[in-house]
């Protein structure tokens, strides 16, 4: 029996340009994207050798006019997809699509916490595939963020709702870095969001095997790097960055690493080594840049 409860078991791009954003994410990742649409629901698997680590989705129009824009959103696996997303509800969130089956794939429900940072619930619909990821496999992503408005409230939503439990906390004067862990195992971090960003959000970090090198292929394809690359304790170097339509992602590699290609196998990093401070907001530019680019910034830990 695989454990899947409270784990992250897949990540899913919703763009305003597909094609666009397999190309982009191809060159800067090193993933083969693979076209699995159906009729009237376009797909992309985007793989690693041959294996399938995230997806690709349209923005539907319907969600644009709501306001909605391209983002990475995260699948965290529960036991009951139903009981779960009545869980959602009774904690204080709210359910925005209500649990729907995938014919032969899954059922899921999108949801949100009560400071409105959207994930979806998910279980497979074969156990192989409830199996989660290795967290330090190529290209895969190895550590979950949670900027939230107030993470000591958030906290305890999550772990309700999947059980986390807390890991090493990291107390500096501007912020307070919380781990969290899922069987046993720490996952992610949560902290409070500075108030120039706009919203709470989950943010994914991709592992790459030199991530001054992933950084530079996103410049060239049209993305922007928010911060980084910067090295910090535990000899990893992390960035984030937004790719040409506006999603956030992160990168992350373990510093000294022989690159293979894109990849390397690596060791963890250490994540609660990464602090966040509020520098001076610069203003807008021309090219109408996301409006989190340039709100906050990493400093390492001392």
């Amino acid at each position: 029996m695989v454990d899947s409860q409270g784990r992250f078991l897949w990540y899913e791009l919703a763009t305003t340009d597909t094609k666009a954003a397999s190309a982009f994410y191809a060159k800067v990742m090193g993933w083969e994207p693979r076209d699995v649409s159906a009729p009237g629901m376009p797909y992309t698997l985007f793989t690693v050798g041959g294996e399938a680590v995230c997806g690709l989705t349209d923005l539907r129009q319907e969600a644009r006019r709501a306001g909605a824009v391209p983002k990475w959103i995260g699948y965290v696996g529960v036991d009951d997809v139903d009981a779960a997303a009545d869980r959602v509800k009774r904690l204080g969130g709210a359910v925005h699509v209500p649990p729907t089956d995938v014919p032969g794939l899954s059922r899921f429900s999108v949801v949100a916490d009560p400071q409105g940072t959207v994930f979806v619930l998910c279980k497979w619909g074969t156990p192989a595939e409830e199996k989660p990821a290795d967290p330090n496999a190529p290209g895969r992503v190895g550590w979950h963020e949670l900027l939230a408005t107030d993470w000591q409230k958030a906290f305890p939503f999550y772990s309700e709702l999947f059980g986390w439990q807390r890991a090493d906390a990291d107390t500096e004067a501007l912020s307070t870095y919380q781990q969290f862990s899922a069987g046993g195992q720490t996952i992610g971090g949560m902290f409070n969001k500075p108030a120039s960003v706009p919203i709470p959000f989950w943010l994914y970090y991709f592992n790459v095997g030199d991530v001054d090198g992933a950084a530079m292929r996103v410049t060239a394809g049209g993305g922007r790097i928010l911060e980084g690359p910067v090295g910090v304790p535990g000899g990893s170097r992390v960035a984030r960055c937004t790719d040409p339509q506006g999603a956030m992602f992160a990168l992350a590699a373990k510093r000294g690493s022989k690159t293979l290609g894109y990849f390397e196998p690596a060791g963890a990093r250490d994540p609660s080594a990464v602090r966040f401070y509020v520098p001076k907001r610069s203003a807008p530019n021309a090219e109408g840049a996301s409006p989190l680019a340039g709100s906050f910034g990493f400093r390492a830990a001392t």
